[in-house]
Formats: structure tokens, C-alpha cells, sequence
């Protein structure tokens, strides 16, 4: 787009209107009076105030306290912004919610460069911030790492299973951390003084697999010189993860299930 036309999209006033009402960002504006003069549509939505309810009134009374929370110079008796300033609020909406803001305020100057009042511009990151603490609060599963939503919701189901002494199915492609999964529930629930025994099936040697489940007692088989726990004893009072389950002959798999 050339120099003409940026001059005329951003010079005229309808123009102008139109952008600052389709930003995601809250935008108010204010002269050095601290009278508000524009107050967009974002704005409106975050704040709960209307246009009506703000236009003309001083920024410190019209949304109840000042939106700046007092961390503008314009909170002075001599109010002035020299440089842009950025920082987190809480307010309080019309409807009397607390929602968390990031602010940024910079001054307005004239074609001759003289100061005649504030630009501020606002997002709510309230959800963020919770997601952030949650994640900070739910995230300490010995070596698990993630604080994205779906990782969230995983750590949520780990919270949920712990408590119950059931037999819960973990499915994940591999590499994706099964056994920390595993190993997090255990951690979390009333067994976690108890051994937790993960036992990789497809590596169990073969004609050898029950025996080291189950266990064996001396001179049960050839070669059996001792008597034996298996793995399942070796879990009593705790958790045992069985990885690649499927891969152990049918059989076993019925002995399992018994």
C-alpha cells in the first residue's frame, strides 16, 4: 500500500474507528486532564463498562479505581509520561469479577510534538495467569515436564485415578512416558511407601515369563535351586506397571486377569 493511501486509512476518523474496534487488545485514551475520550469496543468487553459510562470522566473514578493501578506518573500531582510504560493490574469489572490485565501506556503527542494525553492499551491474561499457577501447582510429578493444556489434563487424571485402588490403562504411542505416568500415580496415592515395580513384558525371557511374574519355589522346574518371588510379590502393598502387556501369551494374560 502506498504512502497516500496509509495517509488516508489512517486520517480518517471512521477508518481509524474501525481498526481500533476490530484489535483484541482493550484501547482508552484519555487527554491530560485524565478525561477519557475514546474507549473501544475490546474495552468495553473486558471491563464491562460502556462507552456511556466512561466517555468524558475522569480515568481514576469512571471504571471505579484507576485502570492504571496507580502505576502511571499520571496518578501525580503533576501528572507526565516520558517514556512507554508496561505493567499487570488487577481490576475490578462492572459486574464486580477481578480479571488480571497487561497494560502498555504511552503518551500522544501533536504534529508539533506537545504531550496531549495518554494512549493505554490492555489485554486480560486472568486465564493465562491461573493456567500458569496450576501448572506450576500440578506439574511437580518427579520428571514429568509440560505445562500445556493437554499435559494439564493428563497430570488432572493422574490427581483423579491416584486415590483408587483399581487397575487403570495407559495408552500413549511409545517414547511418550507411560511409565512416568505409572510412576506419578503411585507417587500420589496412599501406596507410595510401598515398592512401585514396572516390569517391560515384551522383554521377559520365554518359558520363563510366569516364573517371573509369579514366582517359583525350589525344584519346581529344572534349574529352579531356590525358591523365588515373583514380581507381582515383589509389588505387595505397592504398584505394578505392566508395559507391552500384549505382548505376553494369551494364557499369561488370563492368569492376569485371575
Amino acid at each position: 500500500m502506498n504512502d497516500p493511501a496509509l495517509h488516508k486509512l489512517f486520517t480518517n476518523q471512521k477508518n481509524l474507528e474501525r481498526i481500533l474496534d476490530n484489535l483484541q487488545d482493550g484501547i482508552i485514551a484519555h487527554d491530560l486532564n485524565r478525561r477519557i475520550f475514546y474507549f473501544n469496543r475490546m474495552a468495553e468487553k473486558i471491563t464491562g463498562f460502556q462507552r456511556d459510562d466512561v466517555l468524558g470522566k475522569d480515568c481514576h473514578t469512571a471504571l471505579g479505581g484507576p485502570l492504571c493501578g496507580k502505576s502511571c506518573s499520571f496518578c501525580s500531582e503533576e501528572p507526565g509520561l516520558t517514556d512507554h510504560s508496561e505493567y499487570t493490574i488487577n481490576i475490578t469489572t462492572k459486574s464486580g469479577e477481578s480479571r488480571k490485565l497487561e497494560m502498555s501506556a504511552t503518551m500522544m503527542r501533536d504534529e508539533n510534538e506537545q504531550n496531549f494525553g495518554v494512549l493505554a492499551s490492555f489485554k486480560d491474561v486472568t486465564t493465562l495467569f491461573h493456567l500458569s499457577v496450576r501448572a506450576k501447582e500440578v506439574t511437580s510429578f518427579g520428571n514429568i515436564v509440560g505445562q500445556n493444556h493437554k499435559m494439564l489434563e493428563v497430570f488432572q487424571q493422574v490427581i483423579n485415578v491416584a486415590p483408587y485402588d483399581y487397575p487403570v490403562h495407559i495408552h500413549g504411542e511409545t517414547g511418550t512416558g507411560k511409565e512416568l505416568i505409572a510412576g506419578a500415580i503411585h507417587e500420589e496415592s496412599r501406596r507410595n511407601g510401598a515398592p512401585f515395580v514396572p516390569i517391560n513384558c515384551g522383554a521377559l525371557p520365554e518359558g520363563l515369563i510366569e516364573s517371573e511374574l509369579f514366582g517359583h519355589v525350589k525344584g519346581s522346574f529344572s534349574g529352579a535351586v531356590r525358591d523365588k518371588k515373583g514380581r507381582f510379590e515383589l509389588a505387595q502393598g505397592g504398584t505394578i506397571f505392566l508395559d507391552e502387556v500384549a505382548e505376553l501369551p494369551k494364557h499369561v494374560q488370563v492368569k492376569l486377569l485371575r
